[in-house]
């Protein structure tokens, strides 16, 4: 089995397109051996800002020879009365480029088994590769040269190795070799022999070629220089992800700034060092913030003095932009800004964030109502959550919305819930981060959302595969995941009703906004119960109590019964779209149907749904004595209408915790 190395060497990648790389050339190269029946045993993609790497171990050196078998024409239109090949018979055999010795007949058809000799993987690969490259997709790809094929950055060489030899491809005018580049401060170039040097020959030029390996690289140094200082950090997998694709020699760089930035809020501080400069923000041993940070410099060499002072000289002014923005909106109370609000448009057609504010109030009064708890919180909350947004700072770092009007609140005095409440009504800002712990974040933050998606829906802009405005898919899974593990029992159909009549477009589109809502209900609850139970669990309308729903789905994933449920389905397969409301005893004609009558009544209908189909088990043996023993469609009409009333009857009954026929077996 052989290995092939492909590296494609370019200018710095945008970090965002790296990773994007890494899972298309998987994707594409997989895609490529099986089509052409190419065996391997393993692919690896190797990334870094200035190279693109594929190595494939494993491989066979061919495809396999295979046979095809070409059916042609009837064998009396394929030969003529002397046995010889007809016009027909010979256009069959020059189009497949048979001899007439190849055709046999067979089954009354003229047929031909030809033996196809594989091609080489190296054949392959060199007709094959520079599509495989140049398919790549992403976002502001660009041309250069003459060129009228794009990529994302500029194309500088090309390293392409089978085992010990040199495997040509060209892409555009570059062709390849088995020359590498180092680091971009190394000078000289590296040759690689063979597949299996080329990660320690790369190293040899400062270059980490492993990503996964550059990434632990990058952690362990900023670990130790955080320990050195009795420090640590905090850094996210999506910061450390792009700091890993923006070098390929990682070295941790200790840099710290005057005490008294400290004074401005921490998220700034910290917003300005990682999403702004990439810099890892330390922590004392309290977890507070500290005047020191640590910066990952893509840097051969020891003297780090420059590096200091550089990292130094841009945060400082990015520090100082903030404490000058802090010092200018800190003059006066956040309550002050609501009015600034007026100017700011919220959505064209949907008003002002003013007129925005107005109808969180509203909506939030509504929920607090329906919750029986006092709104005096959540209605200042309300009031004041936007307000942060006519702030100079969060004009700047857009980013911290709700903690600026959060640390604004407690400076103009305004008490600890409503200061909570302004920055969690966000939450959560992902779908993997912290819900709103406060029920003044809890509300305000359902009707905040609400309001998003009923106006996107209101205005036309229903989110596509390729399009979320005001990002309402995760909107709408903020307000599902707040419902759910607050145990809130909110009517979120009454709430859509009432935010669609706030809005200042009318659109009929309650139930477009229902379904996407509870598309986004069994999207989430997909990786714990199972999708046909989540699909028969949709009865009436869950929107209306989601405890109610989530309580079913659950009684309903614990329930084993199989007979219950063919019972179920039995009922529903007999009555099809018929249905009778009433029920005469009187036209009873066996014990069989008054014993499953008198069963039914005496079912309870209860919430406990564990219990509740407990009694639906109970009725089995009276379903099947019905069953056994009655004919549902008597030639008498009052005696067939009577039964499927009773079936009718039945049915709602298993119909109140799910619809049994949506259930797999």
């Amino acid at each position: 089995m052989s290995k092939y190395l492909l590296e494609i060497g370019v200018e710095e990648l945008p970090y965002k397109f790296i990773t994007m790389a890494e899972k298309q050339l998987r994707e594409s190269f997989e895609k490529f051996y099986k089509t052409n029946n190419i065996e391997y045993s393993n692919i690896e993609i190797l990334t870094t800002p200035r190279r693109l790497t594929v190595i494939t171990d494993g491989l066979a050196d061919s495809q396999p020879d295979s046979t095809k078998v070409f059916k042609g024409p009837i064998k009396k239109i394929a030969y003529d009365e002397n046995g010889n090949l007809s016009k027909a018979g010979e256009g069959f055999a020059r189009k497949n480029g048979l001899k007439p010795e190849d055709l046999y007949v067979e089954n009354d058809y003229v047929m031909a088994k030809v033996e196809i000799k594989g091609k080489s993987t190296k054949e392959l690969l060199a007709e094959n590769v520079p599509n495989l490259v140049l398919k790549l997709q992403g976002p502001h790809f660009m041309r250069w040269s003459t060129h009228e094929e794009k990529f994302s950055r500029p194309i500088r060489w090309i390293v392409s190795v089978y085992n010990n030899e040199e495997l040509k491809v060209k892409i555009l005018d570059i062709e390849s070799s088995r020359v590498s580049r180092g680091h971009r401060s190394y000078e000289g170039t590296i040759e690689i022999n063979n597949p299996d040097e080329y990660k320690e020959k790369l190293r040899q030029g400062y270059v980490i070629v492993d990503q996964k390996e550059r990434k632990a690289k990058i952690v362990e140094e900023a670990d130790k220089k955080a320990s050195e200082i009795g420090a640590h950090t905090r850094v996210s997998d999506d910061l450390l992800e792009e700091v890993t694709n923006l070098c390929e020699w990682p070295v941790a760089v200790v840099c710290d700034f005057d005490e008294e930035y400290l004074k401005i809020p921490d998220e700034v501080t910290v917003t300005v060092m990682e999403t702004h400069q990439r810099y890892f923000a330390l922590f004392d041993k309290d977890n507070k913030l500290t005047n020191k940070f640590i910066t990952i410099a893509n840097y051969i060499g020891d003297d780090f003095e420059n590096i200091k002072a550089g990292n130094l000289r841009v945060i400082k002014a990015r520090l100082d932009d903030a404490v000058f923005f802090v010092k200018t909106d800190t003059k006066h109370k956040l309550e002050e800004y609501v009015e600034k609000l007026k100017g700011m448009t919220f959505q064209k057609g949907m008003g002002t964030v003013y007129d925005k504010t107005q109808r969180l109030i509203k909506l939030s009064k509504l929920l607090a109502e329906e919750l029986e708890i006092n709104d005096t919180d959540i209605i200042r909350t309300a009031y004041l959550c936007k307000a942060d947004l006519a702030t100079k700072l969060v004009f700047e770092f857009t980013e911290l919305q709700g903690f600026i009007g959060a640390d604004y609140a407690r400076v103009s005095g305004e008490n600890e819930k409503v200061s909570e409440g302004i920055k969690e009504h966000y939450f959560p800002l992902n779908a993997d981060s912290e819900l709103a712990k406060g029920i003044e974040g809890q509300i305000v933050g359902i009707a905040d959302k609400m309001d998003n998606i009923c106006a996107v829906f209101a205005s036309g802009k229903k989110p596509t595969g390729s399009s979320d405005p005001l990002g309402v898919r995760r909107a709408a899974l903020g307000i599902i995941k707040t419902v759910i593990v607050n145990n809130l029992e909110i009517d979120l159909s009454q709430l859509i009703k009432f935010t669609l009549e706030l809005l200042p477009v009318k659109a009929d589109c309650q139930k477009d906004v229902e379904e996407f809502i509870i598309q986004r209900l069994t999207i989430y609850l997909a990786d714990t119960y199972r999708k046909d139970i989540l699909e028969a669990c949709l009865i009436g309308n869950p929107l209306e109590k989601l405890s109610d729903y989530i309580s079913r789905v659950k009684a309903v994933s614990e329930f084993d019964s199989p007979m219950t449920i063919e019972n179920a389905n039995r009922v529903i397969r007999i009555l099809k779209d018929a249905s009778f409301d009433i029920v005469d005893e009187d036209l009873f004609q066996c014990d069989e149907e008054r014993n499953l009558y008198s069963a039914v009544k005496d079912i309870e209908v209860t919430e406990d749904y564990p219990k509740y189909l407990q009694q639906l088990i109970g009725l089995n043996s009276k379903v099947d004595a019905f069953f056994d023993k009655v004919l549902v469609m008597d030639k008498d009409e009052n005696i067939r209408n009577n039964r499927i009333g009773l079936l009718t009857m039945l049915k709602s009954y298993y119909g109140l915790v799910a619809d049994f026929s949506k259930i797999s077996k």
